[in-house]
């Protein structure tokens, strides 16, 4: 069986501490100035991949991804017992893509050998700049050069390795952007994940902002750095696959598709979300996301899960449509119908088609063009209502 005729099945396991927390952030982390119990975290985790694969059994993995948090603050022998854990509960490809996320400032070689050797096979690293000044300003723990050492090291550790960085900061110019990326694809070889600075409400940086204490490009400068990251990526061999993620081909995170592409997988950790096909209905999964409840809750219990609905076909398709118009590869009309129980409106499709916002190839497959994912969400909007 080919990798293209493979059914997916992805497993993320969440890590949920950081040495600090940055002012943009509101992903699920948390900071704990006390030593972490690695071991208890180690034994729940391999608790609640039993429990799901009791619920979810017969899988297997094409791919798991540790993620955060800051995944490289635990111990070799932390992430050898969660793989070992997937191991003994699902069956494993023998490709699987087994990603690990890292922080700069927790990299050290023989840290990385020690994931080598656990089973960790490819590396994302949160550089998110290549300048002092603006890793100071959002709040960095490292410098350009530790950032760059690090992805030395993940270079030297690691066939396959990625790393983000985060643009529309500010004061932040499509020049200097420009300049910036031709380093970063200069480094990165296969795989770039490029975010636009977003402002989250709960995050220091959106008192900040509503205090106009922090000023970003306005919407202008914004898209004027938009068109220079797809056009620099695409003339040096890092085209996007998806809207935020750039790589060469052949390279795209396979655990990522996973998520675009409407496949199932398990969430395990504090905060993780899952999506099971149970008896034939998805299950849209979510865990308690404080980490010492979570805790508890797995050691009672044997899940930390506190929320699990029942997705109708309508939900399912809307997801599909939503996720898989990320992807530079589309999505497959037919497969929509066959979620939801009826085709997309071929007037919509007409519509967004003259306006230059997707294209439909011969074998009726639906695209965003490159001016329709700026606007991706009303995009989306027309097509599912």
């Amino acid at each position: 069986m080919s990798r293209a005729d493979k059914v997916a099945f992805g497993v993320y396991v969440h890590w949920p501490f950081c040495l600090s927390k940055c002012p943009y952030c509101d992903f699920n982390s948390h900071v704990r100035h006390a030593a972490i119990d690695e071991a208890r975290f180690a034994s729940a985790f391999a608790r609640e991949i039993a429990t799901t694969a009791a619920r979810a059994p017969g899988r297997e993995v094409t791919s798991i991804f540790l993620g955060g948090g800051t995944p490289s603050l635990m111990q070799p022998a932390t992430v050898g017992a969660v793989l070992e854990a997937i191991g003994k509960h699902w069956s494993v490809a023998n490709d699987v893509e087994v990603t690990l996320e890292a922080n700069p400032t927790s990299v050290e070689a023989t840290r990385f050998a020690g994931y080598r050797s656990a089973g960790v096979n490819r590396v994302s690293l949160g550089v998110q700049a290549l300048d002092d000044a603006s890793l100071k300003a959002l709040g960095r723990m490292h410098s350009a050069r530790e950032a760059l050492d690090a992805v030395a090291i993940a270079r030297r550790s690691f066939d396959r390795y990625s790393f983000d960085l985060i643009y529309a900061r500010p004061d932040q110019t499509p020049a200097m952007w420009a300049e910036e990326l031709r380093l970063a694809i200069d480094e990165a070889a296969e795989h770039l994940s490029l975010y636009q600075l977003t402002i989250e409400e709960g995050t220091p940086f959106f008192g900040l902002h509503q205090a106009g204490k922090l000023k970003t490009p306005d919407e202008a400068v914004a898209r004027a750095l938009y068109d220079v990251t797809q056009e620099t990526c695409d003339r040096l061999g890092l085209p996007a696959y998806e809207i935020s993620n750039h790589a060469r081909r052949g390279a795209e995170c396979r655990h990522n598709l996973v998520y675009w592409r409407g496949e199932e997988y398990a969430g395990i950790g504090p905060g993780a979300h899952g999506r099971l096909d149970i008896d034939g209905i998805r299950h849209a999964t979510a865990t308690e996301k404080r980490p010492e409840a979570w805790l508890m809750r797995v050691e009672t219990n044997g899940d930390g899960v506190v929320t699990d609905d029942l997705l109708n076909s309508e939900e399912r398709a809307d997801e599909f449509l939503l996720m898989g118009l990320r992807l530079a590869e589309g999505i497959d009309p037919e497969r929509y119908k066959a979620l939801s129980g009826r085709p997309l409106d071929p007037k919509r499709i007409s519509l967004l088609r003259e306006e230059g916002a997707i294209t439909v190839d011969a074998t009726g497959r639906l695209r965003v063009t490159s001016s329709g994912f700026p606007v991706l969400d009303a995009v989306v909007a027309d097509l599912a209502a």
